[in-house]
């Protein structure tokens, strides 16, 4: 093995510690690989302390082990498995730690942008804080939907994108759950009232349109009056517990639905919908329905007033005598910036009324309106987004 003598440590290494250098009289530089990274590292740093930056200690690559890498946020060795991966990094790993790399990105975040709300506002919807805030503020400090609780979501439409309002947490869930559609909202709300087919199918079977449950929880016959096979399982006896009924009537309730949801008739029924306050049973539900009529509070008004903001029809913006516009969604209309904090019971109420007067005029479940109404909307919809894509 051929050695040379560093120039600046003194000692003698072999070749292979030296970088390669054609202007050396033996093509190698003068000074070992360790020696010529601590030139390198105080020239750098003596240009930092000019420019009054102050760089991190000197650190050589080569001395991190095999399957080890060096996190540069909190200056440690770790094993490899620590850092998550990048594919725009050569070594296909990130440059920090997972912890580090989460709270530098928490960091430049709240740098960058104010707050980590304000960033997710801004990449999701396009919004800031303020702009939400000032929405929050047109709408009286209220979910437009149920008119109760504290708008604290930004609702937006998953098709278009586009951002609808401020709705409190239930409602904004209720939605979901109801896959945004407001045909299925205003037959749930007429579910609800015991206006649709199901109960009417269930006058024509039981003479009711819904079962009595807490009446029926010592009974030992069935909803036709036969004597019921009790198992004694747990589903039989959560069923009668819970709901007054059996495992046969249970089963009874699903034929008479032909399997499907009494609210959607879209998605199998896997549920047993009843009101929790009275213990009636008004039929076999999906989980969606049976959630979405949950979140809402088991509430007509609060269901047509949603399929009414998804089809547009709820929110308004109509002019002040001062000029400025302002939002209306209530009839009979009020300026929601003048309602106290409580105060919206009796403009809720009027509005149930006028909603279900409404829906009912116009109801045609057998004719293709609703879809008709649904579908012009999405058009319009992208149609005012292709406008403003052009303008811009």
């Amino acid at each position: 093995m051929i050695y040379k003598r560093c120039r600046d440590c003194g000692e003698s290494r072999p070749t292979t510690e030296f970088w390669k250098l054609k202007s050396s009289n033996d093509g190698l530089a003068y000074y070992c690989k360790a020696c010529f990274g601590l030139r390198n590292s105080r020239s750098y740093r003596k240009k930092q302390a000019e420019l009054g930056k102050e760089a991190r200690a000197y650190r050589r690559h080569s001395d991190v082990p095999q399957g080890m890498k060096y996190c540069a946020h909190c200056n440690e060795i770790k094993p490899v498995d620590a850092f998550g991966s990048n594919r725009s990094e050569s070594s296909g790993l990130a440059s920090y730690c997972r912890p580090c790399h989460n709270k530098a990105g928490l960091e430049g975040r709240e740098r960058n942008h104010g707050s980590v709300r304000n960033y997710l506002l801004k990449l999701r919807y396009g919004l800031t804080e303020a702009g939400v805030g000032q929405m929050i503020a047109d709408q009286g400090g209220t979910c437009v939907i149920c008119l109760r609780a504290k708008p604290e979501h930004v609702d937006h439409s998953h098709l278009t994108g586009r951002v609808r309002g401020i709705l409190c947490f239930r409602c904004n869930g209720a939605l979901g759950q109801f896959k945004d559609d407001p045909r299925c909202l205003g037959d749930a709300a007429n579910y609800l009232e015991f206006q649709g087919p199901h109960a009417h199918r269930m006058k024509l079977e039981l003479g009711l349109p819904a079962v009595d449950g807490h009446a029926r929880r010592g009974e030992a016959t069935t909803l036709w009056g036969t004597r019921a096979k009790l198992s004694g399982t747990p589903r039989q006896n959560r069923l009668r517990q819970r709901y007054g009924i059996n495992d046969e009537d249970a089963r009874w309730l699903l034929s008479v639905q032909g399997g499907m949801c009494a609210v959607c008739w879209s998605a199998p029924a896997e549920h047993v919908d009843h009101d929790h306050v009275t213990g009636v049973v008004r039929g076999m539900a999906c989980g969606g329905c049976n959630a979405g009529m949950g979140q809402l509070g088991d509430d007509p008004t609060s269901l047509r007033r949603a399929a009414d903001y998804l089809l547009g029809e709820l929110v308004g913006v109509v002019s002040t005598p001062s000029g400025p516009t302002r939002l209306s969604f209530t009839v009979p209309d009020v300026d929601p910036r003048t309602v106290p904090a409580g105060g919206w019971g009796p403009y809720r109420e009027a509005d149930g009324h006028h909603r279900r007067s409404t829906w009912q005029e116009g109801d045609d479940r057998d004719g293709p309106k609703w879809i008709d109404v649904c579908l012009a909307k999405i058009l319009d919809s992208y149609r005012s987004m292709g406008e403003g894509h052009v303008r811009a």
